[in-house]
């Protein structure tokens, strides 16, 4: 990723996607694509990356209720594993500072929201 100006993603012997790293990285066109980048999660019927969910405490816009299963301290980044209404598991990575404001314990009650790229999962 860091050399290449263009990368092409084979999946089975099959041309998945063809593009420079950074336009693959945000706008893979398959789930296997966005998951052989990167980690991923699954928000609904698409596909995100972990970092682009943000956590609130409040309802905003296209949010859905999630539950607080486990915080996980690494160092500058914090792991928030939580599970939403329907029991899907669901990944955030967020920073320490950000967990901090949001003073983030298990059983805690949240809004979360994807704030970036999508992927449909049955793409």
């Amino acid at each position: 990723m860091e050399i290449s100006d263009n990368i092409a993603v084979l999946h089975d012997g099959r041309l998945e996607q063809v593009g420079g790293p950074r336009d693959l990285y945000e706008h893979p066109r398959t789930p296997f694509v966005m998951g052989f980048l990167g980690p991923v999660t699954q928000l609904g019927d698409s596909l995100v990356r972990p970092h682009d969910i943000r956590i609130s405490l409040h309802d905003e816009d296209d949010s859905v209720q999630a539950q607080v299963v486990r915080v996980v301290h690494l160092g500058f980044e914090v792991r928030v594993e939580l599970t939403l209404g329907d029991g899907e598991e669901l990944t955030v990575q967020t920073t320490r500072g950000e967990a901090e404001e949001l003073e983030l314990s298990e059983g805690d009650i949240v809004q979360v929201r994807c704030i970036g790229p999508r992927t449909p999962v049955t793409a």
